[in-house]
């Protein structure tokens, strides 16, 4: 777990994501990268030298029906002594039944992330972290690029104006692989998805491509990142690479 703190910790700094007295819900999914961002911030509190707290909120979809299983996340929460709220929703019914999505992925992950912010509000949050990490903001900087013909991508930090609430990424700088190396050294319980359509989205689609690309050519990833982050595209450059401003001479 200590190379994932050292990426939070400098996402934290880099990007201000957490300032004292802050009370910051996780989205936690059940996944890999929730249960490491859970955890990871769970145990920065101890030295990072900023007083905050985290309370962990897991929106059920209710796919197929029924609510999953979230008794190793109950667990998890308990070790660190942290509040957690699972909050039951109709989701899955919405999409699949009523509305029979043919591309279910993006209304899913709207209302998904509506139900989250407002539950992060109704716990008297004002910061929420999600569980992104670096490939996840490659995989949407080039799902962006080739589907929707833009140049973009989410920032490390936003506040939502409507909502008062600032959703931040402490994940953002650590690749997949050392998260879920993270995830399994530590022994975190994964909680499997009900979701029909899982493993079979547009992201995953482009995580084959990119995962495929760098077998053939090995740091394309780091190297497309590291263009995004030098460009500063929505706010990923940290301080030092961002130019300093020169006053004019009078």
């Amino acid at each position: 777990m200590q190379k994932i703190l050292g990426y939070m910790r400098k996402a934290i700094q880099d990007f201000n994501l957490i300032e004292n007295g802050d009370r910051v819900a996780v989205g936690v999914s059940g996944g890999k990268d929730s249960l490491v961002l859970l955890s990871g911030l769970c145990l920065l509190k101890r030295f990072i030298g900023i007083d905050y707290e985290v309370v962990a909120i897991t929106i059920d979809p209710s796919f197929n029906g029924s609510m999953n299983d979230y008794s190793a996340v109950d667990e998890l929460c308990e070790q660190y002594g942290i509040e957690y709220h699972i909050e039951v929703t109709n989701i899955g019914e919405v999409v699949f039944d009523i509305r029979k999505e043919t591309h279910p992925c993006s209304l899913c992950a709207k209302m998904r992330r509506g139900a989250l912010h407002d539950a992060a509000k109704r716990y008297n949050c004002n910061k929420l972290a999600l569980g992104h990490n670096m490939d996840d903001a490659i995989e949407t900087f080039m799902m962006n690029l080739f589907v929707e013909g833009r140049i973009g991508v989410y920032a490390p930090k936003s506040y939502l104006s409507r909502r008062d609430l600032t959703v931040i990424r402490p994940l953002g700088l650590a690749p997949e692989k050392e998260v879920r190396s993270a995830a399994i050294r530590n022994a975190l319980k994964i909680v499997k998805s009900k979701c029909p359509a899982d493993g079979h989205t547009k992201r995953q689609e482009m995580k084959e491509i990119l995962a495929k690309q760098e077998k053939l050519d090995r740091g394309i990833k780091d190297r497309i990142f590291g263009a995004m982050r030098r460009f500063d595209l929505d706010g990923w450059a940290s301080p030092e690479m961002r130019p300093v401003k020169r006053k004019d001479n009078q």
